[in-house]
């Protein structure tokens, strides 16, 4: 099987070291194993992508020296291909609306019970007040929610390979702690034509990627990625989690951070290989 990956991000600030880093680190990977390197433009939520971000993550990755296949995937072309995986999902009797505001979920939470997991990978792990909703009840500004407890019902014993530093190896999934420390995901987001989960999963495979090169922060929803893969009858790939840059106080960089954005190094005359030796990597 030919190693193929990508480089994934979202047009909405200029890429930092820590992007620098990822891309980086998958095109090496994917030339050291004579693979294919591609780059995915992840806009599906067009209410905060811009153009000419979309623009510049071009131009940064082109004068770090990467090059990818063409046409580039864009996230935001692709609604039929995330509404099909949602309806597959709604007639598996797994989906459900939700109009709770994140207000409302936290109100819902209550008091903190001593050893229950408060948070997930999507912030607050949802307490499952619409849960009972029919999808007929849809209303315009509702989310579609995973009812994860169904969805257990449906899995076999599943693992995933992982080949990153922290987690190397074979990883079962826990049905019980999946359902207490995830909860139910959401799969459509207001005004989206899907979420995170959802349309990453959904474009893996459409892209034929069998390795998954991305930030130890993703580590926690890859379990989530899995369970939406067997259950779209998708081959998961290997996954591969890195380390993040951090700035000068332990902090991981985020886009808001520009004083560590690739432009600003490049305008201030810095080279692809000072960028290289800034995030850890051989020229």
């Amino acid at each position: 099987m030919t190693f193929k990956t990508r480089f994934a991000p979202s047009p909405t600030g200029p890429l930092h070291l820590g992007h620098a880093y990822s891309a980086l680190l998958a095109y090496d990977m994917a030339r050291l194993s004579d693979g294919e390197f591609l780059l995915r433009i992840e806009d599906i939520d067009q209410g905060r992508c811009r153009p000419h971000w979309e623009t510049q993550i071009y131009e940064d990755l082109t004068w770090l020296g990467l090059d990818w296949s063409t046409p580039v995937m864009r996230q935001s072309d692709r609604a039929d291909a995330y509404t099909a995986a949602l309806k597959h999902l709604s007639e598996m009797g797994l989906t459900y609306p939700c109009s709770c505001r994140r207000s409302d979920i936290e109100l819902a939470a209550g008091a903190p019970q001593e050893g229950v997991p408060q948070f997930g990978p999507d912030g607050r792990i949802y307490p499952g007040s619409c849960r009972t909703r029919a999808l007929s009840d849809q209303g315009a500004n509702d989310v579609i929610r995973l009812n994860m407890t169904k969805a257990m019902a449906f899995l076999p014993k599943l693992s995933f390979e992982e080949t990153g530093p922290s987690h190397m190896g074979a990883h079962m999934i826990n049905p019980q702690h999946l359902i207490q420390s995830v909860g139910d995901i959401i799969l459509q987001r207001r005004g989206m034509t899907g979420s995170y989960h959802l349309s990453v999963v959904v474009d893996d495979a459409a892209q034929g990627i069998t390795r998954v090169i991305r930030g130890e922060d993703l580590w926690e929803a890859t379990k989530i990625h899995v369970i939406l893969q067997y259950l779209l009858s998708l081959s998961s790939p290997t996954f591969h989690h890195h380390a993040l840059i951090r700035d000068d106080v332990g902090k991981r960089l985020a886009k808001r951070d520009d004083a560590r954005a690739i432009r600003k190094y490049r305008d201030e005359g810095a080279t692809p290989v000072d960028i290289r030796k800034m995030v850890g990597l051989s020229a």
